[in-house]
């Protein structure tokens, strides 16, 4: 009994944990090398709900990260806009969605700094126009791949995860720490480095059904990579070696998003909250699995707005964590 209790406590430090992260890796890394389309289907119904309903349970619980609970709304605002420009095709607010995300994303830096509601107000007003005028709403430039489509996305799972891993390696002075941000960064690198014909599982019709809502992330990151030209309408996504590559990429980033999540348990406590909370987020995760099960596109529409609340909850978070990294990095060099 004293053994277990003593691995238990030793696993909830930080090098530990680091140890953990890294298995975690290892495993999100061969599972979507075996079953790319599948293992991120699979994370992103089944662990995806769970997190974002955690997330944004923590997230309150730290006031967001802001002053003022009050400046919640303005992203509830522009998640809603963006919900309704997504699934209406008629709306004039689908003509806007690279404005809103990007006029949130400026939105979270805003407001870790200035206090009076009528600046910040003006300032988001300001920073919208100006994303009108730059016209970062035409598909396909690149203000609008990078905010419409890959900060939600890639750059939340991927890049904001390495900027966690590493600001908390830093802030520690964690050696293993370090260890596990390098190997993150090395795990998204194999995925096109070791590009192997006919390896893994083929995609199953399923499969093929299911990701059709998110085709356009691996068309855009297939050109992104200098891979070439690819249409949503092309099946060679399924079946092309460096097509393969960015899906594998994908579900790497993804699995590993919120397995890393789910690993941090001891460390902010996420879970430490009222039996009524837990209550309902576990009834709300069934639910949405249930909604999975029924149809995925009836669980992706259902799940989109909760999906993108926890993407701009986490803004000032973002932002707070980059400011730290630098800071940290800032204060090694005074050092030496």
């Amino acid at each position: 009994m004293n053994n277990s209790t003593g691995l238990i406590s030793k696993l909830s430090t930080g090098n530990g944990l680091n140890y953990i992260n890294i298995g975690l890796m290892l495993i999100s890394l061969v599972a979507a090398y075996i079953l790319p389309f599948e293992v991120f289907l699979f994370s992103y119904a089944i662990l995806g709900p769970l997190h974002y309903l955690t997330e944004i349970s923590w997230l309150e619980k730290k006031n967001y990260f802001i002053k003022s609970k009050n400046d919640i709304w303005v992203f509830v605002i522009l998640v809603l806009c963006i919900t309704i420009g997504m699934f209406n095709s008629h709306s004039r607010l689908n003509s806007f969605i690279a404005s809103f995300l990007f006029s949130g994303f400026i939105y979270g830096l805003i407001i870790l700094f200035i206090d009076k509601l009528g600046l910040k107000l003006i300032l988001i007003l300001f920073v919208f126009l100006l994303s009108v005028i730059f016209h970062f709403n035409n598909y396909p430039n690149a203000p609008f791949l990078l905010f419409a489509i890959w900060l939600p996305t890639i750059i939340h799972v991927y890049f904001f995860t390495g900027g966690f891993i590493l600001f908390g390696a830093l802030k520690s002075k964690s050696i293993s720490g370090i260890i596990s941000f390098i190997l993150f960064i090395g795990c998204g690198i194999i995925c096109f480095l070791y590009i192997p014909e006919n390896f893994g599982f083929t995609v199953t019709e399923y499969g093929k059904k299911a990701y059709s809502y998110f085709k356009l992330l691996n068309t855009t990151l297939y050109a992104l990579f200098g891979f070439g030209e690819m249409s949503t309408s092309d099946d060679a996504l399924y079946y092309m070696p460096k097509a393969i590559a960015i899906m594998r990429f994908i579900a790497f980033a993804y699995t590993y998003h919120y397995l890393n999540w789910f690993s941090k348990t001891t460390v902010i406590k996420w879970n430490q909250i009222s039996k009524q909370r837990l209550t309902v987020i576990i009834v709300l995760w069934v639910c949405s699995i249930l909604l999975y099960v029924l149809s995925y596109k009836v669980g992706f529409y259902a799940l989109f707005l909760l999906s993108m609340l926890h993407v701009f909850f986490e803004f000032p978070l973002n932002h707070f964590t980059f400011i730290g990294i630098g800071k940290e990095l800032k204060a090694i060099s005074k050092r030496r």
